[in-house]
């Protein structure tokens, strides 16, 4: 019997997640906001965990029924034969969200549903109590316009947590976004690729482990490793498949450029953890410098945004010196994150395409300025296969 899996995601990068759950051998479709689904056995479940790039978590979704009361939820959640999915002395701590339901005190969900979970468990295993000391089951009770979903936590640690950012830098990316907005772009492995914001090297370390085939997951562990229905050798299946399909090195190396020494020194340790330091060349450069012997290639960045007021004056100026950069490459695709929505007037120049992302709780839009396809002698069209074609029959949310 296939699992109802579901991949979870930030908002604004559901078909970008769909799109890499298509490329693992899955049949995805983004159901609501943040919300992907798909189905598969247990070597999905893996497979997922330890190759998807964009997404922030994998659930096995058990049930999804109206909950107008406390009683309707407690008999629904009463019903499900949890033994199958939790053994006798696995711990199953529940975690609650309630968004514009009846039921909307997020705490008295979480003790109906572990009250409940805990009476069929009991009369299942013929215990009046359970030593919970074993793995650890997340569980999620979600409850949305009434309707609860009951779902299994099988990531444990967000997906974004790859293992290679030890220390962290000011204003850092999320990992699983970086991944997005380098699968949004135009790039691939063998085209030229700049980050001059690059920070602790988030987008371009993420670059690197997507153009070498490195699965982000790999070498981190997940709360279903430990769980009784989840045999080890699944998970070494998925792992020994990953680790066949990654490259010895990208056809170009990446440039990622900064400002900020302290920031470069965090971004050379991150790649050096991420095995994928020989793929980047990091460089202390000021925007304003910024110049390349490439005739085509693709900029992808998170530039500075001005947390205080008295900060946007010295970002504007930033801004505006991107239009001479931008002048200066004309042959090159740019692609910037900011939450900064005059940022076209700014730079003088009108995006592409603009696609609304988060950065944490920021909101933001993601620029895309598309540069001209390189001829053919110079090796095809900038997007072909890439971020190009898919722009043109992506369905997701702008």
């Amino acid at each position: 019997m296939p699992l109802d899996l579901v991949a979870a995601s930030t908002f604004g990068v559901e078909a970008v997640v769909a799109r890499e759950l298509d490329a693992l051998g899955y049949q995805a479709s983004p159901a609501q906001t943040g919300r992907i689904h798909f189905e598969g056995d247990r070597l999905a479940l893996a497979r997922a965990n330890i190759q998807l790039r964009s997404a922030d978590r994998v659930f096995v979704r058990l049930a999804e029924f109206p909950a107008p009361d406390f009683d309707a939820l407690f008999e629904t959640v009463l019903s499900i034969p949890w033994q199958d999915w939790i053994a006798r002395d696995e711990a199953f701590p529940v975690t609650g969200r309630s968004v514009r339901s009846t039921l909307s005190s997020v705490p008295a969900l979480q003790r109906t549903v572990k009250k409940a979970i805990s009476m069929r468990l009991g009369e299942a295993f013929g215990v009046r109590s359970l030593a919970e000391t074993g793995a650890v089951v997340p569980i999620e009770i979600a409850l949305l316009h009434d309707t609860a979903t009951l779902l299994l936590d099988t990531s444990g640690d967000g997906l974004h947590k790859r293992g290679y950012r030890d220390l962290v830098g000011a204003a850092p990316l999320r990992e699983t976004l970086a991944a997005a907005l380098v699968d949004l772009s135009f790039w691939k492995n063998g085209k030229a690729l700049i980050d001059p914001f690059c920070g602790s090297g988030t987008i371009a370390i993420e670059a690197a482990l997507a153009g070498r085939r490195i699965a982000p997951g790999v070498a981190r562990s997940f709360a279903a490793e430990g769980w009784s229905w989840m045999p080890a050798e699944v998970w070494a299946q998925a792992r020994e498949e990953a680790q066949d399909q990654a490259l010895e090195r990208l056809d170009e190396r990446i440039i990622a450029t900064d400002i900020d020494a302290e920031a470069l020194s965090l971004a050379r340790r991150h790649a050096a953890r991420a095995g994928v330091e020989a793929d980047i060349h990091f460089q202390k450069r000021a925007f304003a410098d910024l110049e390349t012997s490439h005739h085509y290639g693709c900029i992808v960045t998170n530039p500075p945004y001005g947390v205080r007021l008295e900060d946007d004056d010295d970002v504007r100026r930033l801004y505006e010196s991107m239009a001479a950069v931008f002048e200066r490459l004309p042959t090159w695709s740019f692609f910037v994150l900011t939450p900064w929505r005059d940022f076209e007037s700014i730079v003088r120049r009108r995006a592409d395409r603009r696609r609304k992302l988060y950065n944490a709780r920021i909101e933001c839009t993601y620029f895309q300025f598309h540069g001209p396809k390189p001829p053919r002698a110079d090796g095809g069209g900038t997007g072909t296969g890439t971020g190009e074609d898919r722009e043109a029959r992506e369905s997701g949310p702008r």
